[in-house]
């Protein structure tokens, strides 16, 4: 399969502070990844290296054929428009609505008029398996299981060719939580996309993910499918799959 991500030889200092040591991998089309790791191991940080908001020490990184840190402007703005993120905190505008969240991507990146874009809004809340009348309300109307799928909505707006989420379960209880790892896996399933989750979330990982790839102290510590690294030889892998034992 065609490739969609590659990531060579990343490094990434914050002062004496080493947070990526020569990390590589790649992630090829309709594979479904999660990124796991510790607390403070950087997984946030090398999605932002990603998605061009936080440059890396050194390295290359190649999205959709396009070299990140070596792109025009004009060459992001094409690129922003062929995927999507949810952030850990849905990042929604408080001030708009359900649907002129979802517009946000049309308004900003394309021409289309705006009662062609009602109608795509409705789509795009149907996808996410949330009701009609949700539209015209406002994020804090809404259970924090509601917000997360409006921002998933928001993020599938333009039919990315990948989507990353960064934590998307964290603030959610566990019946939402295992709710919204179905609705990913059906959409992953259904649609082809191709997804890169960063998750320290063990259900998430065990119920979503086709292959998970680990970072410790630094490095890729394991990557491979979910039932290689769930029996990887390493005391941080044991110690978090034991956490579901």
């Amino acid at each position: 399969m065609e490739r969609v991500l590659s990531v060579e030889s990343i490094v990434t200092r914050f002062g004496a502070q080493v947070v990526h040591d020569r990390v590589s991998f790649a992630v090829r089309r309709g594979e479904v990844v999660a990124l796991i790791g510790g607390s403070g191991s950087g997984k946030s940080v090398l999605l932002k290296e990603i998605i061009g908001l936080v440059r890396p020490t050194a390295g290359r990184i190649e999205l959709l054929g396009v070299d990140v840190w070596r792109a025009s402007v004009q060459e992001l703005n094409a690129l922003r428009r062929r995927f999507g993120v949810l952030f850990q905190d849905g990042a929604l505008f408080s001030s708009l609505t359900v649907a002129e969240n979802i517009a946000v991507p049309f308004r900003e990146n394309t021409d289309v008029p705006m009662e062609i874009v009602a109608p795509l809004v409705g789509f795009k809340l149907a996808l996410v398996g949330l009701p009609a009348d949700a539209s015209a309300k406002s994020p804090a109307q809404l259970s924090g299981g509601m917000r997360k799928r409006v921002a998933l909505a928001r993020a599938l707006a333009l039919e990315p060719e990948i989507l990353f989420l960064d934590e998307p379960t964290t603030g959610l209880d566990p019946v939402s939580s295992r709710e919204f790892d179905r609705l990913l896996r059906v959409l992953a399933d259904s649609l082809g996309l191709t997804l890169f989750i960063v998750t320290h979330d063990l259900d998430m990982l065990l119920s979503v993910a086709d292959r998970a790839l680990a970072l410790s102290a630094g490095k890729v510590i394991a990557d491979g499918p979910v039932s290689a690294v769930k029996s990887a030889d390493d005391p941080w892998l044991r110690d978090y799959f034991a956490a579901r034992a």
